[in-house]
């Protein structure tokens, strides 16, 4: 009994948390990183339980001190922004066509984006494979920077 006792009081608070809670307000579009979050003894569904799980995403939403950092409510962080010029790709087979596009909303990496093409100003529907590149079409999309 005298040894578990010693080992609670050596073992870090956040090994003994269940759920991690914001210390600072965390604006939408922020990235987390480990000053953000704090652990917190209270088990709440859905928060994230070790930094690890939050630090380099995104918040999707305000997260207000002492509420719990919700899994849902975090993403990658941003590689393309809103109205930012990016490559588009097309590629079927040993075809592949690039053309440039205007982002219409924010996006990470294997996100869906709407993109409008720059010489027809038709929108059409790609995946991020990285920063400032989409790959737009119904070929499976070539994450890189070809």
């Amino acid at each position: 009994m005298k040894w578990l006792l010693m080992v609670l009081i050596f073992i870090p608070p956040m090994a003994l948390a269940d759920s991690l809670v914001a210390t600072r307000l965390i604006r939408a579009t922020d990235v987390i990183t480990a000053s953000d979050v704090v652990a917190h003894g209270a088990r709440v569904p859905g928060a994230a339980t070790a930094p690890d799980q939050v630090i380099g995403l995104e918040a999707r939403v305000a997260i207000y001190p002492g509420r719990p950092v919700r899994l849902s409510d975090l993403g990658p962080a941003a590689v393309i922004e809103r109205n930012e010029v990016v490559r588009m790709v097309y590629r079927q087979g040993p075809l592949m066509i690039l053309s440039e596009g205007r982002a219409l909303a924010r996006a990470g990496l294997g996100d869906a984006l709407t993109v409008m093409n720059l010489a027809s100003r038709q929108s059409v529907q790609g995946v991020v494979t990285s920063a400032g590149l989409v790959a737009v079409g119904t070929a499976t999309p070539a994450i890189g920077g070809n």
